[in-house]
């Protein structure tokens, strides 16, 4: 009988998406601080893929209004927080424009020494 392949190399899909789905959220959860900016994304994201659904299953109108109330909840929860909107951010890096992914009061900050960053001048 032939043994069972050891534990790491089992499933190495599955373990790379779950790696892939748990760096996507670390870094979501730290561009999303703001508590307000958080509890209105919990709202406008599932408003704005619903009207992406509704798009195909109810009159348009109904469809654009999700997705369109959605986008505004969340544009709302960036300007609170500080930072650009994800696909905006994503669209000023392509045409070379300086984007804000952490709000500067979230972000953490620099040591003041040099000799303390690890890295040569």
């Amino acid at each position: 009988m032939t043994e069972p392949a050891p534990a790491r190399k089992r499933f190495p899909i599955a373990r790379f998406f779950y790696r892939l789905a748990k760096k996507a959220l670390r870094n979501w959860r730290e561009r999303h601080q703001d508590p307000r900016n958080f509890a209105i994304h919990l709202i406008g994201i599932p408003l704005a893929v619903t009207g992406l659904v509704v798009l195909f299953i109810l009159p348009w109108y109904w469809g654009v209004g999700g997705l369109v109330l959605g986008y505004l909840l969340q544009w709302i929860g960036h300007q609170w927080e500080g930072n650009d909107v994800g696909e905006w951010a994503a669209i000023k890096r392509l045409l070379g424009l300086p984007t804000v992914a952490i709000s500067p009061r979230f972000a953490k900050s620099a040591p003041s020494n040099p000799e303390q960053s690890g890295q040569p001048e």
